[in-house]
Parts: C-alpha cells; structure tokens; sequence
C-alpha cells in the first residue's frame, strides 16, 4: 500500500470509528453488520451500506481486508444483519474476484460515492442470510 493510501485509511478509519460509526449506529433504518471479534469473541457492530437482493445481503468494503470487520468474517463468517430494525443471521462470504466497482452502481448511491472515495482496496461481501 502508498504511503498516501496508508495515511487516507489511517484518516479514514479513526474519524469512522469515533466519529462516523457511533452516530450512525444510532440511526434506526441505518443497515449494522455485527461479526465475532477474532480475538475477543465479542459482538462487534459496524455500520453498513449495502442492499438486500432475496436471501442475500451485498456489501462494499472500502479497505478489503485491512477493514477489521473483514477480518472478523475471516476468522468467522457466521454474522447477523440489521435491516430495518429487524436482526437477520447469514454466512458472510468475501468476493474478491467479483467486480466491486461495478457491484457499488446496484448498492445504495450515497454510501457508494463515500466508497469509492475513501476506498484504496474495495473488495465485494455477499451475506447469505438464513431466513
């Protein structure tokens, strides 16, 4: 990663995680991706922008694998979704060979143009949720 990639992340995630994420966590429609912390094993909630196609749930990351919450699902993929104040359970599954530029133009606009944007690594979830 440049060294101006690694600056933008290092902004990026620490305004996300003290200033972006607790706010957002408290809008109720806002979409919550909750994973099992890799070394905790605690529930860990990340605000989310993605859409719901049927059983699936489809997300962007803007920093692929260097974003905690992937490395969550890494470690785990059994994760649950927020959707409309309604908690749902699924298996989250990284796509890494799908296009996620082309996947951002199906997913909700604002949180799209934030992605690519800040985004320096994006890389596509699919969550298949169980019910």
């Amino acid at each position: 990663m440049s060294r101006f990639h690694e600056i933008k992340h290092r902004v990026a995630t620490t305004f996300q995680r003290h200033v972006g994420n607790p706010l957002l966590s408290r809008l109720p429609n806002q979409a919550i991706l909750e994973t099992t912390g890799r070394r905790s094993g605690l529930a860990r909630q990340t605000p989310i922008g993605g859409s719901r196609v049927g059983r699936e749930f489809w997300i962007v990351s803007e920093f692929g694998e260097k974003s905690q919450y992937v490395r969550n699902i890494q470690a785990d993929p059994r994760v649950r979704v927020r959707l409309k104040g309604q908690w749902h359970t699924g298996t989250a599954h990284l796509l890494p060979d799908d296009d996620p530029r082309a996947r951002l133009k199906a997913l909700p606009r604002f949180n799209s143009a934030a992605v690519q944007a800040i985004g320096t690594n994006l890389l596509t979830i699919r969550v298949d949720l169980d019910d």
